[in-house]
């Protein structure tokens, strides 16, 4: 596509910068200290921006201002502009590890917590100590919405989430995990391997990020193509406190076989395979086109994979 080199000369392309931000906050004063400008600096930027694509971009409500249609649509190509004329600037910067400075926003459940993040914080504290970590809790159903909001720069999630066609989105699987039954054999007068009458017969501890809005899960499916059902007793959102509630109690949970298998050392606990098919499930790493070829973001998303590679 030939560009038209006269009419883009005419404009300002810091007013990119200032659509972005008046787009993320949608308030004048907060895009105004966003990015260190005056709010009649930004009124009058707004202004030229209404002229430059013919639209009003904000409106006034009673909640606040809303992005019109148009605005809507600018969202991601004004983000991703943004970011590929800031990647090519930084293509030309050596990204040194050593002493870099930058914090990234990691979404993962507390399961990809204990798993990845200890050996990630270590090897960031010898190689890149002036990373830092935020983590933040991960909602499925609106995982790629934080991720296109920015409130993410990573991501690590259950299963292949990305559909065919989704250019904004980027993949990488990282590790298949398969599952593992775990349990008290006292308390339960278990002994492993588990049979399929037993599995049935006792009580289940269900972990489900989303469980407010399912009780179901992998186990619950192979269960019915044999026209049998499971006894929930417990459903939670939070790994951590799955060894401490088998430990207590004559119940049994199905996980994935990598915590379980750290858990049960732990606690003393015993391990079987499941009593019915339960096909493995990818763990992918996910992010936003926009960061594809940022330097330090393709260097840490290479260490995590690297030491999930290791797992």
């Amino acid at each position: 596509m030939a560009i038209d080199t006269v009419n883009l000369a005419r404009i300002d392309l810091n007013l990119l910068v200032h659509l972005d931000a008046l787009l993320t906050e949608r308030s004048v004063t907060r895009a105004a200290a966003s990015v260190g400008i005056g709010q009649s600096a930004m009124s009058h930027n707004l202004a030229r921006l209404r002229e430059l694509f013919d639209d009003e971009l904000l409106t006034r409500a009673a909640d606040g201002m809303r992005l019109t249609p148009r605005a809507m649509t600018l969202r991601e190509p004004v983000r991703t502009t943004l970011a590929q004329v800031g990647a090519l600037v930084l293509r030309e910067q050596a990204f040194d590890p050593a002493t870099a400075v930058r914090t990234f926003r990691l979404g993962l459940s507390d399961s990809m917590e204990i798993l990845i993040m200890p050996a990630l914080l270590a090897r960031m504290r010898e190689l890149a100590p002036g990373l830092h970590f935020r983590l933040y809790n991960i909602d499925g159903s609106r995982l790629l919405d934080a991720i296109d909001a920015d409130e993410l720069d990573l991501a690590v999630a259950y299963g292949p989430f990305l559909q065919q066609g989704q250019l904004h989105h980027k993949q990488r699987t990282l590790l298949t995990e398969g599952f593992l039954c775990m349990f008290d054999a006292e308390k339960t007068g278990i002994t492993p391997p588990i049979s399929l009458q037993d599995y049935v017969r006792l009580p289940h501890v269900l972990t489900s990020l989303n469980p407010g809005r399912s009780v179901r899960g992998i186990v619950d499916e192979a269960l019915e193509k044999l026209g049998l059902h499971r006894t929930v007793a417990l459903t939670t959102p939070r790994f951590l406190t799955v060894p401490h509630l088998v430990a207590h109690a004559p119940v049994i949970v199905t996980m994935g076989a990598r915590l379980a298998r750290r858990f049960a050392a732990e606690f003393g606990l015993s391990l079987s395979p499941p009593p019915v098919e339960l096909n493995e499930v990818p763990v992918s790493l996910l992010w936003h086109a926009s960061y594809d070829r940022d330097p330090a973001h393709a260097w840490l998303r290479n260490q995590v994979a690297q030491l999930t590679a290791d797992m």
